[in-house]
Protein backbone atom coordinates (compact mmCIF):
# COMPACT_ATOMS: atom_id res chain seq x y z
CA UNK A 1 0.00 0.00 0.00
CA UNK A 2 1.29 3.40 -1.00
CA UNK A 3 -0.11 6.91 -1.01
CA UNK A 4 -0.40 8.54 -4.42
CA UNK A 5 -1.25 12.04 -5.61
CA UNK A 6 -3.66 10.78 -8.28
CA UNK A 7 -5.39 7.58 -9.30
CA UNK A 8 -7.45 6.46 -12.27
CA UNK A 9 -10.91 5.22 -11.27
CA UNK A 10 -12.22 2.38 -13.46
CA UNK A 11 -15.87 1.23 -13.29
CA UNK A 12 -16.25 -2.47 -12.53
CA UNK A 13 -12.65 -2.64 -11.33
CA UNK A 14 -11.50 0.01 -8.85
CA UNK A 15 -8.49 2.28 -8.74
CA UNK A 16 -5.81 1.42 -11.28
CA UNK A 17 -2.86 -0.35 -9.61
CA UNK A 18 -4.83 -0.88 -6.37
CA UNK A 19 -4.55 -4.35 -4.81
CA UNK A 20 -8.28 -4.96 -5.26
CA UNK A 21 -8.34 -3.78 -8.87
CA UNK A 22 -5.45 -6.18 -9.48
CA UNK A 23 -7.27 -9.03 -7.70
CA UNK A 24 -4.63 -9.25 -4.93
CA UNK A 25 -6.64 -7.91 -1.99
CA UNK A 26 -7.59 -10.14 0.93
CA UNK A 27 -11.27 -9.95 -0.09
CA UNK A 28 -10.86 -9.81 -3.89
CA UNK A 29 -13.64 -11.21 -6.03
CA UNK A 30 -13.68 -12.09 -9.73
CA UNK A 31 -15.46 -10.19 -11.11
CA UNK A 32 -15.14 -7.35 -8.61
CA UNK A 33 -18.27 -6.66 -6.54
CA UNK A 34 -19.55 -3.09 -6.95
CA UNK A 35 -19.06 -2.35 -3.24
CA UNK A 36 -15.42 -3.40 -3.48
CA UNK A 37 -14.33 -0.89 -6.09
CA UNK A 38 -13.56 2.00 -3.76
CA UNK A 39 -13.35 2.59 -0.01
CA UNK A 40 -13.31 5.91 1.83
CA UNK A 41 -12.84 6.93 5.46
CA UNK A 42 -13.27 10.19 7.38
CA UNK A 43 -10.11 11.57 8.95
CA UNK A 44 -12.22 12.87 11.83
CA UNK A 45 -13.28 9.30 12.70
CA UNK A 46 -9.69 8.10 12.72
CA UNK A 47 -8.61 11.05 14.86
CA UNK A 48 -11.54 10.45 17.25
CA UNK A 49 -10.62 6.78 17.59
CA UNK A 50 -7.03 7.68 18.46
CA UNK A 51 -8.15 10.35 20.95
CA UNK A 52 -10.58 8.01 22.72
CA UNK A 53 -8.31 4.95 22.87
CA UNK A 54 -4.78 6.30 22.88
CA UNK A 55 -3.90 3.64 20.32
CA UNK A 56 -1.43 4.58 17.61
CA UNK A 57 -3.59 4.35 14.46
CA UNK A 58 -3.42 6.43 11.29
CA UNK A 59 -5.49 6.87 8.16
CA UNK A 60 -2.89 4.66 6.45
CA UNK A 61 -3.61 1.92 9.03
CA UNK A 62 -7.31 2.10 8.13
CA UNK A 63 -6.47 0.56 4.71
CA UNK A 64 -9.01 2.64 2.77
CA UNK A 65 -8.45 4.12 -0.70
CA UNK A 66 -9.49 7.70 0.03
CA UNK A 67 -9.39 9.81 3.18
CA UNK A 68 -11.92 12.65 3.44
CA UNK A 69 -12.15 15.67 5.70
CA UNK A 70 -15.43 17.38 6.56
CA UNK A 71 -17.72 14.90 4.78
CA UNK A 72 -20.36 12.72 6.48
CA UNK A 73 -19.66 9.50 4.57
CA UNK A 74 -22.40 7.54 6.37
CA UNK A 75 -24.97 9.90 4.83
CA UNK A 76 -23.77 8.89 1.34
CA UNK A 77 -24.99 5.28 1.51
CA UNK A 78 -27.30 4.86 -1.49
CA UNK A 79 -26.36 8.31 -2.82
CA UNK A 80 -24.36 9.44 -5.84
CA UNK A 81 -21.49 11.86 -5.51
CA UNK A 82 -18.44 13.02 -7.39
CA UNK A 83 -14.83 13.20 -6.39
CA UNK A 84 -13.26 15.54 -8.89
CA UNK A 85 -14.87 14.45 -12.16
CA UNK A 86 -15.54 10.83 -11.15
CA UNK A 87 -19.14 9.77 -10.48
CA UNK A 88 -19.48 7.35 -7.56
CA UNK A 89 -22.33 5.64 -5.67
CA UNK A 90 -22.09 4.98 -1.94
CA UNK A 91 -23.06 1.34 -1.42
CA UNK A 92 -22.72 0.47 2.27
CA UNK A 93 -20.73 1.20 5.39
CA UNK A 94 -17.23 -0.26 5.48
CA UNK A 95 -17.26 -1.70 8.98
CA UNK A 96 -14.02 -2.76 10.64
CA UNK A 97 -13.24 -6.47 10.26
CA UNK A 98 -11.10 -9.12 11.93
CA UNK A 99 -8.47 -8.74 9.21
CA UNK A 100 -8.06 -5.03 10.01
CA UNK A 101 -8.04 -5.83 13.75
CA UNK A 102 -5.28 -8.39 13.17
CA UNK A 103 -3.19 -5.85 11.26
CA UNK A 104 -3.70 -3.09 13.85
CA UNK A 105 -5.59 -3.56 17.13
CA UNK A 106 -8.63 -5.54 18.25
CA UNK A 107 -10.01 -2.25 19.60
CA UNK A 108 -10.92 -1.16 16.04
CA UNK A 109 -13.76 -3.69 16.06
CA UNK A 110 -15.59 -1.64 18.71
CA UNK A 111 -14.02 1.77 18.27
CA UNK A 112 -14.74 2.15 14.55
CA UNK A 113 -18.22 0.60 14.37
CA UNK A 114 -20.22 2.82 11.97
CA UNK A 115 -17.05 4.92 11.62
CA UNK A 116 -14.97 2.59 9.46
CA UNK A 117 -15.83 4.31 6.21
CA UNK A 118 -17.86 3.80 3.07
CA UNK A 119 -17.77 1.15 0.35
CA UNK A 120 -18.54 2.63 -3.05
CA UNK A 121 -19.01 1.82 -6.73
CA UNK A 122 -17.28 3.77 -9.48
CA UNK A 123 -19.88 4.76 -12.10
CA UNK A 124 -17.74 6.77 -14.55
CA UNK A 125 -14.04 6.50 -15.30
CA UNK A 126 -11.70 9.37 -14.58
CA UNK A 127 -8.82 10.70 -12.52
CA UNK A 128 -9.04 11.43 -8.81
CA UNK A 129 -6.45 13.80 -7.35
CA UNK A 130 -5.50 14.53 -3.75
CA UNK A 131 -7.46 17.64 -2.79
CA UNK A 132 -10.42 17.00 -5.14
CA UNK A 133 -13.79 18.02 -3.74
CA UNK A 134 -16.46 15.47 -2.88
CA UNK A 135 -19.89 16.72 -3.93
CA UNK A 136 -23.24 14.95 -3.71
CA UNK A 137 -25.10 14.98 -7.04
CA UNK A 138 -28.79 15.19 -7.78
CA UNK A 139 -30.59 11.97 -8.75
CA UNK A 140 -31.05 13.10 -12.36
CA UNK A 141 -27.32 13.73 -12.90
CA UNK A 142 -25.57 11.08 -14.98
CA UNK A 143 -22.20 10.33 -16.59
Amino acid sequence: MVSVQQARAIPGCGLERDRYANGNGKFSFHPQKPDGELTLIQKEHVDGFVASTGIKFTTHDARRNIVTIGVDLNALVGRKFTIGGVLIRGMRLCEPCNYLAGKTSAEVLRGLVHKGGLRAQILCAGEIFVGDSLTEVLPEDRC
